[in-house]
């Protein structure tokens, strides 16, 4: 399947392949130090390109963090972050561009509204509201790319392992 397949198509975006990387917590551990499984949702537009951009200019941010292309930020569906816990990962970011600069228009404006329905609704399941983040970043912004990165990698070392929503069966 190619990348722009699995670029468009929602139900590919989670698939196997795509988190493969998301096993146990002691395949990931170095030195005995807990790693964050991180899967961050960039909008093609201007996070993805923001992420080439710290690239570009080496600034640094963990290789953990799992980015998933999405044409746009409003593309993501909330169910497409529950998938990523229950598939294992610690953490999750929605990074799009900023409101009012959308690609798409008013996709933005769509993912702000979802995401301040299911963090609310992350209480409830018994998920940490900290595990999940919406941020925006333009083309033009690498080392806040990358600092957002960071940022969030070491807010979910301080949360520890994500054990709520693993499903058995998506184990190694």
């Amino acid at each position: 399947m190619s990348v722009i397949e699995r670029t468009a198509s929602p139900e590919a975006m989670l698939d196997k392949d795509t988190l493969s990387y998301l096993g146990p917590a002691e395949a990931k551990k170095s030195e005995g130090e807990f790693v964050p499984k991180i899967v961050a949702f960039c909008c093609n537009w201007c996070s993805y390109a923001g992420a080439d951009s710290a690239g570009n200019a080496r600034a640094s941010y963990p290789a953990d963090v799992k980015i998933i292309r999405v044409p746009c930020s409003g593309r993501v569906n909330p169910l497409f972050i529950l998938r990523a816990f229950e598939k294992g990962a610690d953490g999750v970011i929605l990074c799009g561009c900023h409101p009012g600069d959308c690609h798409y228009t008013t996709g933005n404006y769509y993912t702000r509204r979802r995401m301040a329905l299911l963090i609310s609704m992350l209480d409830y399941m018994g998920v940490d509201k900290g595990r999940v983040e919406v941020d925006w970043v333009s083309a033009s912004e690498g080392a806040r790319f990358a600092e957002i990165m960071n940022h969030f990698a070491d807010k979910i070392k301080t949360l520890g392992r994500n054990v709520r929503l693993e499903d058995i069966r998506c184990r190694n």
